[in-house]
This record gives structure tokens, C-alpha cells and sequence, in this order.
């Protein structure tokens, strides 16, 4: 629950924090005093979007903080502890936003995105807003009532699913026809192109060897010519060759080694080299001797390379990349095939998905039309206790054509009522006025805030429209309602606010330059004042402070 708010520079307030107690409190104050500020705060808090008034003229930043008690809050200590933000028994939620229009946004003490703001504050607190009766007019409405009493999340998920899978494969089905000649067009040339290199049918690395084969055989006259010339100068010229030099140097130096041992290493580098330079020359013996051209060979050879450049200029590649182009042109062929194939079996899927949707439809059929009876009774029930005796209310469960498939079921919902005996049953919006339009919405929140279960309930000025009776009514609901969560409620009924376990005050104060806004809790004499003001207005008389007294002994 909800134990601590603290507010700083937001709006016209400077410093407000105001700590919260289990059962219901009341929030009142004159017109026009900011009564809502507070929710307002804690719904910025908890992710709402900031305007451009939220920092209070004059200052930098506005804070808000507000602090609950999990302990007993299951599913919100799994939630902070999947995302690494757990401490202890309490969570601190605290944003800030300067004037400039930046927002930050912390769980206790570490940094986090708006999106998890929201998230963990739908966990924490459900806010009733004093418009929510518009809402209600609306079929979308309607049917999010309906399927919140049912609790049919796990149900429109299912359907969910499976309407974006028949969608991805509608879509994908018309993307695959609407290309059929393009692709046709595209196959014929990719045939072509992949019988040309299939017949050709170059090899990996093969053109590197190809060129390299090519280039020798071409130039076989100046091979001879080159490595003749290295074997005279290596070894052929008996008194000038590199070999016969060397080995002249290398008996010089070992008759130097006798002389002096430190001439030992330089002696060994000139033998070394010698040895070198003996297998290098009969190397290249060997070399020239198998320089050799078969003229039949060479002009395979030359036409297989010649074909490659051709090929190669052809299709706009490297000649040593036409493998490779070889290969994604072919698996460019093969996915053309794999479309084509996936065309003649995704109407099965297709009819496999709707089969499946239809089914998962019907079940959320059923549990609407189940669902919508118990909250049409329900709805009767607290409509009669609130001043509308004679009132009859029902949910109307229609299909829409089978065939369909559609985000939500296939299920129409509409709230429709009489408010008369005798009257037919018809669309909410033809029969309920304004008041009675707020009490219905009044009499379906609570019962879907007895159905899920919230930590903190928030009804703001939900009691616009009624008075008297109703209003008594209305303030007993809450009261029992806050028996067993947390309800804070903004009004201006006394009958409602005589009906808290504690009140808060909002009194706006001025000074001719500045205006602040204070949150103050009444003792029991000063409820007492404030339950008369309400009650008669700014001139309290004895009889509006004994109605008090009367109202608060209730």
C-alpha cells in the first residue's frame, strides 16, 4: 500500500508530503484549492506523461516520491526482484523532471525507463478518474469490463496470437502472389545464368591455379632464358660462378679458423651458405629441366581461362569471385523453388490457423457470456441501491460472422439498461443520463475493484452527479471497500467523506505574489468544521456542525 508522497515543486505546490494510512481517506477542499493535485503527483510518478506546467514557476526541477509497503505484495517483490530492484519490504519511486521538459525515473534509487514506471505502477495503485463514465460509452470499453470481471487475459492472449499468426500469413500469401510474374520473370534468367556456370562448373580456388597455369605456359621461352642465365651465374662458370666464389671464401676462412678460433661462427655462416647455394643451383637444375610444354595442354588451358574472363565480364564479377557467384545465384534459384513450394502449402496453414482462432474464440465467447450475466446482475443490484430503484441492467453478448477473424473475438458487447418498469432494454447512452451515467461507472468500479484485487484504489471525484441518498450510498461502498485495500478518494460530498478513516484538507493560500497549495490532516474537531462547510457552505452554522457530528458518528 501506499505509505508516503512527497512533492516538490510541482505545479503550485512547494513542499507537500503527506503520509497515508490503510483503510479509506477522504480528500477534500474548496473549488478551484487543487483537491487532485495529490493523484496528479502520484500519477506523474508512476509514468504519466509531464506538461508543460508541471514545474512550479521559479524553480528547476520538480521531485515527486512516494514510497509503499510490498510486504505483503507478492507479485510486485517478483516483478522487482526479475529486474534486479528488490530492497527489503519497502519500494521507493521516485521521478524528476526539470524545466526544460527532461524526465528521469528511479526505483529504489536506480535509474529506469518510463515503460517501467507504468509497469510496475498498474501493479501498485488503479486509478477511477471523474471522466471514466465517458469511457463506458464506448464498445471498447465495454468489452475491457467485461473480460476484466472474467479475467479473460489468458484468453484474448491466445486469440491475439493467433490473430497477428493468420495476419503474418495473409500478408505473407498476398506479398507471394503479387510477385508471381516478377518472380517468374527472375527465375527464367537465373536458369540461364546457372546452367551457363553449371556447365562451365569452375571449382573452389580453381581460377587462382588456372591463372597461374596460364601465365607459365605463356611465357615458357623466357623461363628457360631467365633460369638458364641463374644456373650459369650460380654454379655453370667454373672460375666466376656464385658457387666456386663461396667456395673459395669458405676454405680461406677455415684456414683463418686454425689461426684464430673467433673466426668460428663467421666460417660456419659461409659454409652454411655454400650448402645453401648448392641445393638452390640443383634445385633449379631440376626446375629447368621439367620447364616443359605440352601444346595440346596449353590450349585447354588458355581456352578454360579465356572462357573465365568471359564469364567473369559477363556477369560484372572478379574473375576469382565467379565461384562464389556461382553459388548465390543458385541459392537465389532455390529460394525462388522454396517460394513457389511455400505458395501451394500456406492456404493449409491458413485454414489450419482459422480452425484454431474459431475455436479459441468460441471459449472466450462462452466466458463472456458467462461473465456478462454475474456483472449484469451485480451491476442491477448496486444501481437499486443507488437511487435507482426500478433500474435493470444487462450485457449483451452478440458474434459477429464466423469467418472473421479479428484482434479481440468475435464477440460485440454492449451495456444496455432500462431505467423505468416498462421500459425496453436500450444502449446506455439513449436512457441513463449524466448522473446516472457516473453512478454506473461508479457501481462497475467498485465491483471490478473488489474482482482485482489493487493495492491502492483511487476514485477522483468519481461522485460527480449525485447527492443526498445516493451519496450516503456511494460513501458506504467505499467504506466497505476500503475494509480490505487501501481507498483514497477525492470529493466534495460530505456523506462521502464523513465515511473515511482519516480526511485530508486542501487549502490554496496566497500571498498576492505567490500561490501554494497545503495538504493538512483534520483532527476531529477541524473534520468536524470541514464536514459542516460541505454541508452548508462558508457560513457554518450549529445545526450544520450537529449534521457533522451526526454524519461522522454514522
Amino acid at each position: 500500500m501506499l505509505t508516503n508522497l512527497a512533492i516538490k515543486n510541482f505545479a503550485i505546490v512547494s513542499f507537500v508530503e503527506i503520509d497515508w494510512q490503510q483503510g479509506m481517506t477522504t480528500i477534500t477542499g474548496e473549488t478551484g484549492a487543487g483537491k487532485s493535485i495529490a493523484i496528479d503527483a502520484l500519477g506523474l510518478c508512476l509514468g504519466d506523461r509531464a506538461t508543460t506546467n508541471t514545474v512550479r514557476p521559479g524553480t528547476d526541477k520538480a521531485e515527486i516520491t512516494a514510497s509503499f509497503d510490498i510486504s505483503q505484495l507478492v507479485k510486485v517483490q517478483t516483478w522487482l526482484q526479475n529486474h534486479d530492484l528488490q530492497q527489503d519490504d519497502e519500494c521507493i519511486i521516485r521521478r524528476v523532471i526539470s524545466k526544460e521538459g527532461r524526465s528521469k525515473g528511479y526505483i529504489n534509487s536506480n535509474p529506469v525507463p518510463l515503460a517501467q514506471l507504468k509497469e510496475l505502477g498498474q501493479k501498485l495503485i488503479n486509478i477511477h478518474g471523474q471522466h471514466d463514465h465517458q469511457l463506458l460509452l464506448k464498445p471498447t470499453e465495454q468489452r475491457r469490463l467485461v473480460d476484466d470481471f472474467a479475467n479473460n487475459q489468458k484468453h484474448i492472449e491466445k486469440v491475439q496470437t493467433l490473430y497477428h499468426q493468420h495476419r503474418r500469413l495473409e500478408q505473407e500469401k498476398q506479398q507471394l502472389l503479387a510477385n508471381v510474374e516478377q518472380r517468374q520473370a527472375k527465375q527464367q534468367l537465373l536458369q540461364y545464368q546457372v546452367q551457363e556456370l553449371d556447365e562451365f562448373s569452375l571449382q573452389a580456388n580453381e581460377f587462382e591455379q588456372l591463372e597461374n597455369d596460364f601465365k607459365r605456359n605463356a611465357n615458357v621461352q623466357q623461363l628457360m632464358q631467365v633460369s638458364d642465365l641463374c644456373l650459369h651465374q650460380l654454379s655453370d662458370s667454373d672460375e666466376y660462378s656464385a658457387l666456386s666464389l663461396i667456395q673459395k671464401c669458405s676454405e680461406q676462412l677455415n684456414q683463418l679458423v686454425d689461426l684464430d678460433a673467433n673466426a668460428t661462427a663467421i666460417a660456419e655462416m659461409v659454409n652454411e651458405a655454400r650448402i645453401s647455394l648448392e641445393e638452390a643451383s640443383n634445385d633449379l637444375s631440376v626446375y629447368q629441366q621439367n620447364i616443359d610444354i605440352d601444346p595440346q595442354t596449353y590450349a585447354l588451358i588458355e581456352e578454360r581461362y579465356a572462357t573465365a574472363m568471359q564469364l567473369a565480364r559477363k556477369h560484372q564479377v572478379r574473375p576469382e569471385n565467379l565461384f562464389a557467384h556461382h553459388c548465390l545465384l543458385r541459392q537465389e534459384l532455390d529460394g525462388i523453388a522454396v517460394d513457389d513450394h511455400r505458395l501451394e502449402f500456406i492456404d493449409s496453414e491458413l485454414d489450419q490457423c482459422i480452425e484454431q482462432y474459431q475455436q479459441a474464440a468460441v471459449k472466450l465467447r462462452d466466458k463472456r457470456v458467462q461473465a456478462a450475466k454475474q456483472l449484469a446482475s451485480k451491476i442491477t443490484a448496486s444501481m437499486q441501491q443507488l437511487n435507482m430503484e426500478k433500474a435493470q441492467f444487462s450485457v449483451q453478448v452478440t458474434s459477429e460472422k464466423p469467418d472473421q477473424v479479428l484482434q479481440f473475438g468475435l464477440d460485440h458487447i454492449e451495456f444496455v439498461a432500462s431505467m423505468n418498469p416498462g421500459q425496453p432494454l436500450e444502449a446506455i447512452h439513449k436512457v441513463a443520463s449524466g448522473g446516472e451515467l457516473s453512478r454506473i461507472s461508479l457501481a462497475i468500479q467498485v465491483i471490478l475493484s473488489a474482482k482485482i484485487i489493487t493495492p491502492t484504489l483511487i476514485f477522483d471525484e468519481v461522485d460527480v452527479g449525485i447527492s443526498g441518498p445516493t451519496a450516503a450510498m456511494v460513501g458506504k461502498q467505499l467504506q466497505t471497500l476500503g475494509q480490505s485495500t487501501q481507498v483514497i478518494c477525492v470529493t466534495h460530498l460530505p456523506q462521502v467523506a464523513s465515511r473515511g478513516h482519516q480526511q485530508l484538507f486542501v487549502a490554496k493560500l496566497s500571498d498576492g505574489n505567490q500561490t501554494q497549495t497545503r495538504v493538512n490532516q483534520l483532527d476531529q474537531h477541524k473534520r468536524e468544521q470541514e464536514i459542516a462547510r460541505l454541508l452548508a457552505g462558508d457560513e457554518i452554522t450549529e445545526s450544520s456542525m450537529a449534521n457533522a457530528r451526526e454524519l461522522l458518528a454514522s
